[in-house]
């Protein structure tokens, strides 16, 4: 290489990249200053510093003894405009999204994790199916059809007068009640394939930086990252995505780094557009899988049903189209090994198009001439909800029974569950989706009944499914089942802030203790403790819906799926208390739902409470969409390539040390970021965290992401990382990376919160208790932020031209060619 040119801009610049953690924070805040300008982004993620710093390159002599303050703000990516507070009906689905991320690592089991993430994708595809029946049930069985040809019902509502089936009009049919009422789930269906798809072009369309191509140098008593299988189909369309299946024991230096700093890991294109046209289809078919369904009854009774040979034709071709979805589904999960930018065009388009298609000829066929066609009863897609309840049921055994085979030859005593995070949090995912679809038919037939209790004996006009009034009446078992560990956690948590007393008065040194201060701080800590107890807790929430889901089956299927027969033969006092679980149940599900949509709107219109929703997300969507397309956009998938061309491009450009400082989620963000960048800029940048959620929530509900294996190759690959944590910060805690040759331990001492005990001449007044926020009012903060900055190389003098610039060009490769 040759002889580098001294460059005046390069004198030892050093620059502070803050990331900022949930809930959002303003420049201005980061700042310390209210004069900032934006650097470089737009006004959904940008950069920003202070007005004077703003040159801050072109007189390094200035910051000698301090780094430029640079703040990166992503808040509006998560609680911008009132629209998002929509995403809340998108719940399940996120929540389902993240029971793929939470698998145990599976070194050397590729199957197992392509076998996992097939389950939970069939687990989302359920979800979304489940959405589309309730919005059927809502539309077509009880307003079209049992409303519709009710006359009381119809009479009493001058909007439904053209479809009642008194009046002897063109619409009183009920197959072309049925028809337009479709028009209710397929207008939902196309509504979310929109969201989808627009999301993605706004938030994760940014393709990460390239140049991984070189591998690194990797030091002879360095061991190797364990690498994680990738979970991808099998190799029948090219060689490159035969290559995507390789095991861990492959040499590529992809393969070497653990999952996160794989160059198509916040790149997930292929995948979403695949899954976005399976489940658009899912959805669509669903509609004409009810519409065909119900004509297909009556033909099948009736001498003047339309030609028979149509009907079975489209069931033929619902069958067929359904097994193509199931195949999308299950045939591709995940490639990350290289950017994959390809598009299967033709799948995208022409599978939904196709179902759109098959809806039309079901609608027409339903809305044939049928002149002796009378609605009575239920729609025959009772079945329907208790099916996917039971499909449900079983995928989610069979995730733990995968689970726990990844988990037993990597067990690790702090993974969450024994590994069966992912099989719970998919259990929730299904609850709530069960909540919803019968909160929303619980209130429909509520209001169409009047002032009767929908489905509560045989005269009700109006019945949802009787499973959704089974399933209602088990939500007052659920809740007085969590009373029991709810008030076991109350006394924990009591009885450990008095054993903390002591502790605290001792760790201050305080010579005349206030019984009161010290009660404080020690609850403090104590409260701050029981996100640790979280995992339990989800766990029995998960097995009591199972079996309580389980048993809602059972009795359904008891009880004929007739209404009004639910509790029918049972002892009198049985029959009692069921009747009263189910109607408070019912009451329950159906205010559950209202408080649901009435937050909902809140937020449309309060930006307090959108921020709010805002943090939901934060934690949510941290992960891309790799189980359902629906869930809400990945933040991630534009914040970490905001960081990492930040930080490259930065350090090209200055030869700069830089020291990226990341808050709470702000720290995942962080790390993620180092994870993506090219080593030669890994070697120019240290990573400070405070308050961080690495170890104690992802490294225990993430480990094959955020486990032990992965924290630790964080550590060795990285120039320098510190951690900075309070005993009080119920999010934050340490990393537990442990030291390693000549790398000290991670985690810094706990810090002392408040800061002093009591009033002292530095402190006249009390000091709060801080807990997770203001970490840099703290002076340790700035003294290990020193620290770090002291422990990176020199600043590099800027390359002119000839063979070392070539070389470094080499290096960074394209990650640098963004602007400073």
């Amino acid at each position: 290489m040759s002889p580098a040119t001294p460059d005046p801009k390069s004198g030892g610049a050093a620059l502070e990249l803050l990331v900022h953690g949930v809930g959002g924070a303003t420049p201005q805040d980061m700042l310390g200053d209210p004069r900032t300008v934006r650097v470089t982004g737009d006004t959904t993620a940008a950069m920003h510093r202070r007005t004077d710093d703003l040159d801050a390159e072109d007189h390094p002599e200035r910051y000698a003894e301090r780094p430029v303050p640079e703040a990166y703000c992503w808040s509006n990516l998560t609680s911008g405009n009132g629209a998002r507070a929509l995403w809340l009906l998108l719940l399940p689905f996120m929540v389902a999204n993240l029971a793929h991320w939470m698998r145990p690592p599976a070194k050397g089991h590729p199957r197992l994790v392509r076998l996992y993430g097939t389950l939970v994708r069939l687990v989302a595809l359920t979800l979304t199916v489940l959405l589309t029946a309730a919005a059927c049930e809502v539309a077509l069985d009880l307003t079209a059809w049992q409303c519709a040809g009710s006359a009381s019902c119809a009479e009493d509502r001058s909007w439904l007068g053209f479809l009642s089936a008194e009046r002897g009009g063109w619409w009183s049919q009920p197959g072309r009640r049925l028809a337009l009422a479709a028009v209710v789930p397929a207008a939902l269906v196309g509504l979310l394939w929109y969201l989808s798809n627009r999301t993605w072009s706004a938030y994760e369309a940014q393709r990460p930086p390239t140049g991984y191509d070189d591998a690194p140098e990797v030091p002879a008593d360095t061991e190797p990252v364990e690498s994680e299988p990738l979970e991808s189909g099998t190799a029948d369309t090219e060689p490159a995505e035969a290559a995507d299946t390789e095991s861990a024991d492959s040499a590529d230096f992809a393969e070497l780094r653990p999952a996160l700093g794989r160059p198509g890991f916040w790149y997930g294109r292929r995948l979403v557009a695949r899954l976005r046209a399976a489940h658009t289809a899912a959805g669509f078919l669903t509609v004409a899988a009810a519409l065909t369904g119900a004509a297909a009854r009556h033909d099948r009774r009736a001498s003047d049903a339309p030609p028979e040979a149509f009907g079975w034709a489209l069931q033929s071709a619902f069958v067929v189209l359904a097994a193509v979805v199931l195949w999308v589904v299950c045939r591709r999960g995940r490639s990350e090994k290289r950017l994959d930018l390809r598009l299967e065009r033709a799948l995208v388009s022409w599978l939904p198009g196709a179902s759109l298609v098959l809806l039309a000829l079901a609608a027409l066929h339903a809305g044939w001439s049928r002149p002796d066609w009378r609605s009575a009863g239920t729609l025959p897609g009772d079945a329907t909800f208790g099916v996917l309840t039971l499909t449900q049921g079983g995928l989610v055994v069979a995730l733990g029974v995968v689970a726990l085979l990844l988990h037993h030859p990597h067990r690790e005593p702090r993974t969450a569950l024994y590994g069966l995070g992912g099989p719970a949090v998919a259990m929730l995912a299904c609850a709530l989706g069960g909540v919803m679809s019968g909160g929303v038919a619980q209130r429909v037939a509520d209001w169409l009944d009047g002032p009767g209790t929908p489905g509560m004996g045989a005269g009700s006009a109006i019945a949802p499914p009787v499973l959704l009034s089974w399933q209602a009446s088990v939500i007052p078992v659920l809740l007085l089942m969590l009373l029991a560990p709810v008030v076991f956690l109350a006394v924990r948590t009591a009885r450990a802030a008095r054993r903390l007393g002591p502790v605290v008065e001792a760790e201050y040194g305080a010579e005349d203790p206030d019984p009161f201060r010290t009660a404080r701080i020690a609850a403090g800590r104590a409260t701050a403790r029981l996100t640790d107890a979280a995992p339990g807790f989800v766990g029995i929430v998960s097995g009591a819906t199972l079996l309580l889901g389980a048993g809602s089956v059972a009795g359904a299927w008891a009880s004929g799926n007739v209404p009004g027969r639910a509790f029918e033969g049972a002892h009198p006092a049985i029959a009692s208390a069921a009747d009263t679980a189910q109607s408070l149940g019912s009451w329950m599900i159906g205010f559950g739902f209202l408080l649901f949509v009435t937050w909902g709107r809140r937020a449309y219109k309060d930006a307090s409470a959108r921020r709010t929703i805002g943090i939901l997300w934060d934690v949510g969507t941290f992960w891309p969409r790799a189980a359902h397309p629906f869930a809400p956009p990945c933040y991630a998938e534009r914040a970490v390539p905001d960081l990492t061309w930040r930080m490259s491009s930065w350090t090209r450009h200055t030869g700069g040390r830089l020291v990226i400082s990341g808050h709470s989620q702000g720290s995942v963000l962080a790390a993620a970021a180092v994870w993506q960048l090219p080593p030669a800029t890994r070697g120019r940048v240290a990573l400070l965290t405070y308050g961080s959620p690495l170890e104690r929530l992802y490294g225990r509900w993430f480990p094959a992401y955020f486990g032990p294996g992965p924290l630790r190759a964080l550590h060795r690959t990285v120039h320098c990382w510190s951690n900075l944590y309070r005993a009080t910060d119920p999010i934050g805690g340490p990393v537990r990376v442990p030291a390693e040759g000549d790398k000290p331990a991670v985690d810094r001492a706990a810090l002392l919160d408040p800061l002093v005990y009591g009033r002292t001449h530095e402190h006249p007044l009390p000091e709060p208790i801080l807990g997770h926020s203001d970490y840099q009012a703290d002076p340790v903060f700035a003294a290990e932020r020193s620290v770090l900055l002291d422990r990176l190389p020199p600043a590099l003098p800027r390359q002119r031209g000839g063979e070392g610039d070539t070389n470094e060009q080499a290096d960074q490769g394209s990650s640098g060619r963004s602007s400073g």
